[in-house]
């Protein structure tokens, strides 16, 4: 389990792994999206049975199915492989309702999510837009970045949403990182340039962060790939983010 909702006034997230046949529950509270990781599962919303969700072997393996719940609703998930506990992984993001009204409880395929290449050169990159601003929700805003090459940046240019503006909104964000081959690192920056603090984090394979202010851009170690799960929330459900003026020549847009 990795919770990042002690540095975070929205966000949470856990990690959960199941062997096939057991069943996750995943009670009416927040709003939540469970995001498949890996492996497939059978899904039932407020005790009616949906179907399937799931297949992907791995984060780099494409795009996968994710699992929108309002704060009404519960869901059980039940993972239909056998294997060991790692077989089936599931990110849970959760944050309270905000004022705009959630949407409907509903699994989210990965042939109806958005997917688009950004960047070019060492700072190329896939984005999947899972829940985007424009879908109904209330306050989450998720989606995945996984580097098209290795040793690769992303989050480039740099940029920021820790301020309200007519050109940025305010929010938090959480990321879980993956990296392949997992014995391998990234580097996750952080700088202000209104404080002048700046940060340089290594992150491995699993490893989870909050962001709450500053640019962030993260590159990934020679050789390796280098995946994350991204997670926005604050008060307004708006993706306005404010590129650092020194670097707006690259013209690739965040995350």
């Amino acid at each position: 389990m990795i919770r990042a909702g002690e540095q975070t006034t929205y966000i949470s997230l856990e990690l959960i792994a199941a062997h096939g046949g057991e069943s996750i529950a995943l009670e009416a509270g927040n709003e939540r999206l469970a995001v498949i990781l890996s492996g497939r599962a059978s899904v039932t919303f407020d005790g009616r049975g949906s179907g399937t969700a799931g297949g992907r072997a791995d984060v780099f393996d494409g795009a996968g199915d994710a699992i929108y719940l309002p704060p009404s609703s519960s869901a059980e998930l039940v993972p239909t492989g056998d294997g060991d506990a790692t077989a089936f992984l599931v990110a849970v993001v959760a944050a309270p309702a905000g004022s705009q009204p959630p949407g409907p409880a509903r699994v989210i395929p990965a042939a109806s999510q958005r997917e688009a290449v950004v960047g070019r050169d060492s700072w190329g990159r896939t984005v999947r837009t899972i829940l985007g601003p424009d879908d109904p929700a209330s306050r989450l805003i998720v989606g995945e970045t996984v580097h098209n090459g290795t040793g690769t940046w992303s989050s480039f240019p740099p940029h920021r949403h820790d301020r309200e503006s007519a050109d940025e909104a305010r929010l938090e964000e959480v990321y879980y990182y993956r990296v392949h081959p997992n014995n391998g690192f990234a580097v996750q920056v952080r700088y202000d340039t209104d404080s002048g603090s700046e940060d340089l984090r290594i992150v491995r394979d699993g490893d989870a962060a909050a962001i709450t202010s500053g640019f962030h851009p993260v590159v990934a170690a020679p050789g390796h790939g280098l995946y994350y799960l991204w997670v926005l929330a604050g008060e307004a459900r708006a993706m306005r983010v404010y590129l650092d003026p020194r670097y707006r020549w690259v013209n690739a847009p965040a995350p």
